[in-house]
Parts: structure tokens; sequence; C-alpha cells
């Protein structure tokens, strides 16, 4: 257990955050879940809609710092090559 007043504020602060960024990933990876069910089932129209919905949430979560960048990048790029292949 902490001790320190601050100790004590940054545990708080960071459980707040994990919270928040739990709800990101997860509105994140629901997002992506979209698209993929779109591709599967051959909707490419549906895809594209669901693929620029969770492109700019998933940009949105990596400048939050909840995902790297990186991955951000590639995650949307192999979307990306899956709806175009439609």
């Amino acid at each position: 257990m902490a001790n320190r007043k601050s100790a004590k504020t940054r545990i708080n602060r960071n459980n707040k955050r994990a919270v928040i960024n739990g709800a990101r990933r997860s509105r994140v990876r629901t997002f992506v879940k979209k698209v993929v069910a779109a591709v599967s089932a051959g909707d490419k129209e549906a895809a594209a809609s669901a693929l620029k919905v969770a492109e700019s949430e998933m940009m949105r979560a990596a400048q939050k710092g909840v995902f790297h960048k990186n991955k951000a990048s590639r995650t949307i790029s192999r979307l990306s090559q899956k709806v175009k292949a439609l």
C-alpha cells in the first residue's frame, strides 16, 4: 500500500485511466470485428463504411496512447487490403 499522498493519487489516477483505456480498446476491437464480419460476408459497401469508422477510432486510440501508432497503422492497412480485395 502506498504511504505518500502523491503515490495514492497516482494509484487512483492510474485506475481511472485503466478503465477509460480498457473501454477505448474494447470499442476499437468491436469496430474492427464489424469490418472483418462485413468482409467475410462479402458486403463491400458495409465493409468500406465500417472501415472508415474503425480507422478513425483506431487512430484516435493510437493518439491517446492506448495502442502503438505502428500497430494502428498496420491494422488499418491490413483491413484496407481485405476490403480492397472484395
